[in-house]
């Protein structure tokens, strides 16, 4: 908005003295705005403090920025390419040089001039090339919330599937214990008509029989029909806790999911965000936490104290390496797989061989190569423990004094990308316990 409080639109953005983009605009005590150059300049050359849009008197004192209209400018100036204009209005020179502190373009002698010299400044093409990087990050950015919004989106329609569904087969046996019962009262009363017309042609005797004493008939009790009422216990009891332990299995859970933010071009990860494989390069932000080295990913949540447990599905691949790694690894540059690097791992780096990345690096005999790993992590005592989940035997052990907080870490190898397996973090049975 402007200072009058009206909205601003594009068209207000040009300087009615030199007719482009506002520098630094000043409002008037007239209510005009004016760039900051243009107006001492116009000044300087009348002699005078009039306002050059209405003529009337400012001020002697300096006029002030107007906020607003400097703030939409800077809105535009993100989504707009920066062109060079025709001069410099003030040495008549070509706009070649961008200043990056007032973002405006200047020409090499506003660059030496004291309002410019301490600033930041480059060329224009290269403030261009910059705005573009800017915004296609900024697309990216735009790109992976929308896509964490569809995924979330995707969750809840399956839980509400679900619950639908559960709605309608409940419905449905309630539907049809109506229809059984009374199908069994059509009947009974079937049976009490057939016995009203029988008794239609002995009313005559019957009335004889009425002075007889202890009559066997009066002694003839109503029929009671039992259960036929609507089970109401069995439709409506615990109906909450029942759904959602039915719910329940349905649900995976794991103790240690993947970080997207994390992850190297090249892999994949799946929706539940509990396993990654190699796929073809995609364009990702290069953010601070991306792994650029070398195709790993970490896990979203690090650990700082406690006991930790979490099982790897590392299926028939050839090349691969699961273990933990401190948050402070290097990311951008190359790095060996070792505790002197921040990283206590084991991998497989052909189909029979199974190591321990140490420094040198330790082979690891066993008998069967495991496709399932459980890492147990004791922060605490400085533990690291690699146990083969099929017959619970052990596959080694780092120790250290952890000092940070730790990260599960899952990488692949560069070999056989084609045919390689998946590394998949496995679920942990759930189970409900009523105290």
């Amino acid at each position: 908005d402007s200072a009058c409080g009206e909205p601003i639109s594009d068209d207000d953005l040009l300087c009615p003295q030199c007719s482009g983009i506002y520098c630094l605009p000043v409002v008037l005590i007239c209510g005009h705005n004016i760039c900051k150059v243009c107006l001492y300049r116009f000044w300087e050359v009348r002699r005078c403090r009039n306002c050059p849009v209405c003529g009337i008197e400012s001020s002697t004192g300096v006029p002030p920025l107007n906020l607003a209209l400097q703030k939409r400018i800077d809105v535009f100036k993100v989504h707009a390419p920066i062109e060079e204009s025709d001069e410099c209005l003030l040495h008549n020179e070509k706009l070649k040089v961008f200043c990056n502190d007032d973002e405006v373009p200047i020409c090499l002698v506003c660059q030496i001039s004291k309002q410019h010299s301490v600033h930041q400044c480059c060329t224009v093409e290269e403030a261009v090339l910059t705005k573009k990087v800017k915004y296609k990050q900024s697309a990216k950015r735009f790109t992976q919330s929308s896509q964490v919004e569809t995924q979330i989106k995707q969750e809840f329609q399956k839980l509400q599937k679900f619950l639908q569904d559960e709605e309608n087969m409940r419905l449905r046996a309630l539907k049809q214990e109506e229809e059984t019962k009374a199908k069994v009262i059509s009947k009974k009363i079937e049976n009490l008509e057939e016995q009203i017309r029988l008794l239609s042609f002995t009313i005559t005797d019957v009335d004889k029989a009425l002075t007889l004493n202890d009559l066997p008939f009066l002694k003839v009790q109503p029929e009671t029909i039992r259960d036929i009422l609507i089970n109401s216990a069995k439709h409506l009891g615990l109906l909450p806790y029942e759904v959602w332990k039915k719910m329940l299995n349905t649900i995976n859970y794991t103790s240690v999911i993947l970080d997207p933010n994390t992850a190297h071009s090249n892999l994949k990860l799946s929706q539940g965000l509990t396993s990654v494989q190699y796929s073809s390069k995609k364009p990702l932000p290069d953010n601070p936490e991306r792994c650029t080295s070398r195709m790993w990913v970490l896990g979203a949540n690090g650990f700082i104290s406690g006991k930790h447990s979490w099982t790897v599905d590392v299926g028939q691949g050839k090349d691969w390496y699961i273990g933990v790694a401190r948050e402070s690894i290097k990311r951008k540059s190359a790095v060996f797989l070792s505790p002197t690097e921040g990283f206590w791992v084991i991998g497989q780096c052909s189909i029979d061989s199974l190591w321990a990345q140490t420094s040198p690096r330790t082979r690891i005999h066993v008998k069967q190569k495991p496709e399932k790993i459980t890492i147990e992590l004791d922060f605490i005592k400085g533990k690291v423990v690699f146990i083969n989940s099929e017959d619970s035997s052990m596959i080694y052990t780092f120790k250290e004094k952890f000092s940070e907080r730790i990260f599960p870490f899952f990488a692949l190898g560069l070999e056989d990308r084609q045919n390689a397996s998946p590394l998949t973090i496995c679920p942990k049975f759930l189970r409900v316990e009523i105290e």
